[in-house]
């Protein structure tokens, strides 16, 4: 006997599509939620920062904080080799020209100073000995011309009297003859006796003036040698401050080793870390200035170290004119560059809207002031204070310039 089957419910008959059905509606819901409120949020007008775009006077400039530096420091070197003896002055110590920093000590340095004194007691003695030999040489010289200027005189005499004789008829042509020949043979060794004598006071003179000129520089060879002792004492070449000594008492050290450093106190310079944005505009030359216990103390831009480190590069600036009473190494000020001079342009307020949009949009608050939406827009220069605006909006617009962490993510926004 066959039993009848009870017919099943009609939702499990229809489950599948009443399923498939709720799930295209929810979906459809959602769809729908998300069309409606995408890009919208309704967000506390006291949470953020509204301000109006106005065109105004626009001074490009950048406060920065900068460090007192010395305006120059001066390596210490050690011009001779030797063990350091004692040490002077220390670290921290201020320090005048001239002043003893440590002393250094060296016996080969004195035993060449002995050698090179025996070598300048040798060449002296040499020198001397060429004097005594070229006076002497002089001296026989100018004997032997005498003695030839007096036989001359001799034999000219004789020569007269010779032809006195000869038209007398004492003496022969022939004896005649002999007395001229004897003469002026005289005559030609007196010439070539004078001669010589001439040309050896022209000799003597520029031998005299070689051995002058060895002796002078034997001189100051053995006094360098002798100076070198003074620079075992090592000195602060200028006045400041002592800021690094490295060497101890019994080191070794060699000649142009750098011991120490000296900062020099009468000048200063401040050192500022810029963004790499303003690589382009920093110069030397450009003014700046600080503000200090109601004074302001004008600087100008000396150098710019182009090396780029961490997205900063760094300037130097010294001081223009008088500094501040209490300046101290190390010491930091508020510094104000001045990259232009004031000129009108659309500006709005500084914010924290340029971190989030990397000045590519902003959030522009309708007429109604209920709504504020994303507009693009290039920002172009900026100081602390202000950003120049160069497109995207027009002077008397509103925009919310910060409170960006919270609706970073929206296209539009409901105040109220």
């Amino acid at each position: 006997m066959d039993i009848k089957k009870q017919p099943k419910p009609w939702y499990i008959r229809y489950r599948y599509p009443i399923l498939s059905g709720a799930a295209g509606i929810a979906i459809l819901i959602y769809a729908l939620f998300l069309i409606v409120t995408s890009g919208t949020r309704r967000v506390d007008m006291d949470s953020v920062v509204i301000a109006e775009v106005k065109k105004a006077p626009f001074w490009e400039y950048v406060d920065v904080e900068g460090l007192v530096h010395p305006y120059k420091t001066i390596q210490v070197n050690a011009m001779e080799n030797g063990f350091v003896e004692r040490v002077v002055a220390e670290e921290g110590a201020m320090l005048q020209q001239g002043d003893t920093i440590l002393v250094l000590q060296n016996p080969e340095l004195y035993h060449s100073i002995d050698d090179e004194q025996d070598a300048w007691s040798s060449k002296l003695r040499n020198c001397q000995e060429q004097e005594i030999e070229m006076t002497q040489k002089t001296i026989n010289l100018r004997q032997q011309a005498l003695d030839a200027q007096h036989q001359m005189a001799s034999l000219k005499k004789s020569l007269k009297q010779s032809r006195e004789e000869y038209r007398m008829g004492i003496k022969s042509k022939a004896e005649l003859e002999v007395a001229e020949e004897d003469y002026e043979y005289q005559r030609q060794k007196v010439l070539l006796q004078m001669q010589n004598l001439k040309h050896d006071s022209v000799s003597t003179r520029l031998k005299r003036e070689m051995i002058a000129a060895n002796r002078m520089e034997a001189n100051k060879k053995l006094l360098r040698m002798k100076g070198r002792t003074q620079q075992l004492v090592v000195r602060a070449p200028v006045s400041g401050q002592l800021s690094y000594l490295g060497v101890t008492q019994g080191q070794q050290v060699s000649s142009g080793a750098s011991i120490g450093q000296i900062k020099v106190m009468s000048q200063f310079k401040l050192q500022i870390s810029l963004a790499e944005y303003y690589i382009d505009r920093v110069i030397a030359g450009l003014p700046a200035h600080i503000e200090y216990d109601g004074h302001q103390f004008p600087l100008r831009v000396s150098r710019v170290i182009p090396e780029v480190k961490d997205h900063q590069f760094v300037c130097e600036l010294t001081f223009s004119g008088k500094t501040p009473a209490n300046i101290r190494l190390g010491k930091s000020y508020r510094v104000l560059l001045e990259l232009g001079k004031p000129e009108q342009a659309l500006v709005i307020p500084n914010g924290d809207f340029f971190q989030t949009t990397n000045g590519y949009w902003i959030f522009r608050v309708s007429d109604d002031g209920k709504k504020a939406q994303r507009v693009n827009i290039n920002v172009g220069r900026q100081n602390p204070q202000q950003f120049e605006i160069t497109s995207g909006l027009k002077p008397g617009d509103k925009v919310i310039v910060s409170g960006y962490t919270q609706i970073a993510s929206e296209k539009e926004i409901d105040l109220r």
